[in-house]
């Protein structure tokens, strides 16, 4: 089982490495055969090219305001959801949490087309929000959440009712503080998506100072062809905040994934 786990993070790893050396090419030895790791010597040429081609700093806070954004309300609305559906009877509650469940099966690309067109009708196309909006609603979240609610003990919640407390009360100073391992892990999956999200963004925004980063880097590999160095700059780039993201959460990340049941499925 050793062998096998070293085995398999070698071939997670040798990706990222080549594209980390290649990076730091001079352009002209990233296609030259024999292929090597290390070119003749180690220049930054091609981060500083990609810089200089466009405004990275603004496409940053544009990716992190959309991801925070986007993480918060998804955390916020996903949880109330699976909350109502764990906790709470009403007509119509199965059909609902079926069509819920349906939409984990529904491709993302499938939706893409009427959701443009309500940005356009709502006037959203080239702002926050509507990039924002429609990453919100998703269904896994609220099934796992739901999963993770129905093992919450009910004692606990029935206490607070004796003593006067109401539902909103309930779910946020009890259930919420309880679920903070799911919550933590669904906000890292949410936020690591919403970063790497390229589709939406770039169909939803016209205005350079809009792009989100992907989008962005995507425009300026664009503007000087394939140069391999440069494009292998923009990936590093591109996954370097969400590996300092995952290296900071990777505990709750772990922990959140236990709680959810998840782990051995």
């Amino acid at each position: 089982m050793l062998a096998l786990s070293l085995l398999l993070a070698v071939v997670w790893v040798l990706p990222l490495a080549w594209a980390l050396a290649t990076s730091l090419k001079p352009d002209s030895e990233t296609t030259s055969t024999p292929l090597k790791w290390i070119g003749s010597h180690l220049t930054f040429d091609a981060y500083q090219r990609v810089w200089d081609s466009g405004d990275l700093v603004r496409w940053l806070f544009n990716t992190a305001y959309i991801s925070v954004m986007t993480t918060l309300l998804t955390v916020l609305l996903c949880s109330m959801a699976a909350y109502g559906f764990s906790r709470t009877e009403f007509r119509g509650r199965k059909v609902l949490y079926a069509v819920v469940l349906a939409g984990i099966m529904v491709p993302p690309q499938v939706l893409i087309a009427p959701l443009f067109a309500e940005m356009v009708q709502f006037g959203l196309v080239d702002t926050y929000w509507g990039v924002i909006l429609p990453q919100v609603a998703v269904p896994a979240m609220v099934f796992i959440l739901v999963k993770f609610f129905d093992g919450v003990p009910r004692e606990l919640e029935e206490a607070a009712f004796v003593d006067g407390a109401g539902r909103w009360r309930v779910f946020f100073t009890i259930v919420l503080p309880l679920s903070r391992p799911v919550l933590a892990a669904v906000a890292i999956f949410t936020f690591i998506s919403t970063w790497n999200n390229f589709l939406w963004p770039f169909l939803v925004t016209t205005d350079p100072n809009g792009m989100t980063l992907p989008v962005g880097l995507v425009n300026v590999q664009s503007s000087y062809g394939v140069r391999y160095a440069q494009m292998m700059a923009s990936v590093v780039m591109a996954g370097l905040p969400l590996l300092v993201v995952f290296t900071l959460f990777q505990r709750q990340i772990v922990r959140g994934v236990a709680h959810t049941g998840l782990a051995g499925q």
